[in-house]
């Protein structure tokens, strides 16, 4: 049976519904065909003791009693007791066209059985005509791919590449940006939480975060979304005062710590991911780009998570800012849950990494498989119209849950684009402090519980992020906002 996530679709209905067990009640959730199989794996204690005594201590683990997922299909997750959740964090951003698509999963299917690794060195076919689909995905001269397998790999590269090419080391970022967690990057990430006490980050500096909710300056039309701040706003029509004072926030940064007005590289994620979906202010990004570039630097797009159509408007998320990047890291959506990721730059620079000047090398970069995954992904998102899908269910998700925002004081700000979407909870709109971490995880588990599935985010941890696999449907987000509302209501009382 196909399954499509496009808009024009909806699920086909067979005469016979298989139903699942699900932790709400049946009606609520939207139906699905899908039959998972039988779990059959290790015991949920077993594999308990394993995490505990095996594995790294620095896993993180969601919820007060942790999901062991064994089975995905498209938007739905299954558990090993076979209940259903309707999966609104899509692996960390990362699941795009939805779990186990069959298409991808044919596509990986057929590699394996012909190729599954070679290295670079010697000439493959599929990494070939997968490079040639991806880059005629990105406008202008951002033509030259280096694959990765990682975001925080094609980051650390990315940076590289910047200082080689200007030969300038200084690099800035944004405070509240989340570029890796490798000692290169830790100092390009600036969210205390992901930054060990150890020497990192030289020659990188940060800049004050743009953000119209909790920043200083911020008004009621700043943000490119269906949802803007409840705070007061007096600017005209065409303006933007505190684009303006973040912007001069940004020269002083230049200004003062950079070597005789010289910069290697300027980094932005142009929506926030693990900031908590921060938005900057309209033009804002677009203009630090250029003053970048005037001063000899590369300015860097961090697409990890707004990539491949996920803001709806655009396939790539600097083009809603009308910003003209040197280069772009690509990563999680990329291969829809497959380790693949890419660094794209102009020839101009990826001269400064060519051979001659420093061997560059990745064994598992372009492996065919990650390559057939990557190119099927891209032939999925222009079949099935998943732009448009992110864009018009997005719009939707986010009007509904600006109208909770306005019911419920506990909702201080609701925010986003497409399906990358930020619900920010508060103590009260007032003084719009972080709600805390107790009364977070009350209606975090109370989703959860009634088979809704989200992540979190922000420095404070009180953002619920909402990315999920593109194929949604509106009948997922009444579903979704109808939980929501339920566990918000749960606390309000």
């Amino acid at each position: 049976m196909r399954r499509f996530g496009h808009l024009s679709k909806r699920l086909l209905q067979q005469s016979e519904r298989i139903q699942t067990t699900c932790c709400c009640s049946a009606s609520s959730m939207p139906p699905c065909d899908f039959k998972p199989e039988p779990y059959t794996g290790m015991s949920y204690e077993e594999a308990t003791k394993v995490r505990k005594e095996n594995l790294t201590p620095a896993l993180l683990t969601y919820y007060r009693k942790p999901l062991m997922i064994h089975q995905g299909h498209m938007q739905w997750l299954y558990d090993h007791e076979n209940r259903r959740y309707l999966d609104l964090f899509g692996g960390i951003v990362t699941v795009s066209v939805g779990h186990c698509h069959p298409k991808v999963n044919a596509a990986a299917e057929k590699q394996m059985k012909k190729l599954w690794h070679t290295t670079n060195i010697y000439m493959h076919p599929t990494i070939h005509e997968y490079g040639q689909k991806l880059a005629a995905k990105m406008p202008g001269n951002l033509k030259v791919i280096y694959f990765t397998n990682s975001g925080s790999e094609a980051n650390d590269l990315a940076l590289l590449m910047a200082r080689m090419h200007t030969g300038v080391y200084e690099a800035v970022s944004l405070r509240n940006a989340y570029h890796g967690a490798s000692p290169y990057l830790m100092g390009l990430t600036a969210i205390n939480t992901w930054r060990f006490n150890v020497p990192s980050g030289f020659g990188i500096h940060q800049t004050i975060n743009p953000d119209v909710f909790r920043g200083p300056w911020g008004g009621k039309h700043c943000r490119d979304s269906p949802s803007q701040t409840l705070r007061s706003c007096d600017c005209k029509e065409g303006e933007c005062k505190a684009g303006d004072m973040y912007y001069d926030q940004l020269e002083d940064v230049l200004r003062f710590s950079m070597p005789k007005g010289r910069i290697g590289a300027f980094f932005a994620e142009s929506i926030q991911g693990v900031g908590g979906t921060v938005q900057f202010p309209k033009n804002y990004l677009k203009r630090a780009f250029e003053k970048v570039k005037s001063l000899g630097g590369v300015c860097i797009s961090d697409e990890v998570q707004t990539g491949f159509a996920r803001t709806g408007t655009h396939y790539w998320g600097f083009q809603g800012h009308d910003a003209e990047p040197d280069i772009v890291v690509m990563a999680k959506g990329i291969g829809n849950g497959y380790p693949l990721a890419a660094v794209i730059t102009t020839p101009e620079i990826a001269a400064s990494m060519s051979v001659g000047k420093a061997l560059h090398f990745n064994t598992f970069g372009g492996n065919p498989v990650a390559s057939a995954i990557g190119s099927a992904v891209l032939d999925v998102i222009e079949e099935e119209k998943i732009q448009e899908n992110a864009h018009v269910v997005g719009t939707y998700f986010i009007e509904e849950l600006a109208k909770l925002r306005d019911q419920y004081e506990v909702i201080g700000d609701v925010r986003g684009k497409g399906l990358m979407i930020g619900v920010e909870l508060v103590t009260d709109k007032a003084s719009c402090d972080p709600l805390s971490a107790e009364k977070i995880g009350d209606i975090w588990e109370d989703m959860k519980d009634n088979g809704v599935l989200v992540g979190k985010g922000g420095l404070y941890g009180n953002v619920l992020r909402i990315k999920p696999p593109m194929c949604i449907t509106k009948e997922d987000v009444d579903f979704a906002v109808s939980v929501f509302k339920d566990a918000v209501a749960k606390y309000s009382l």
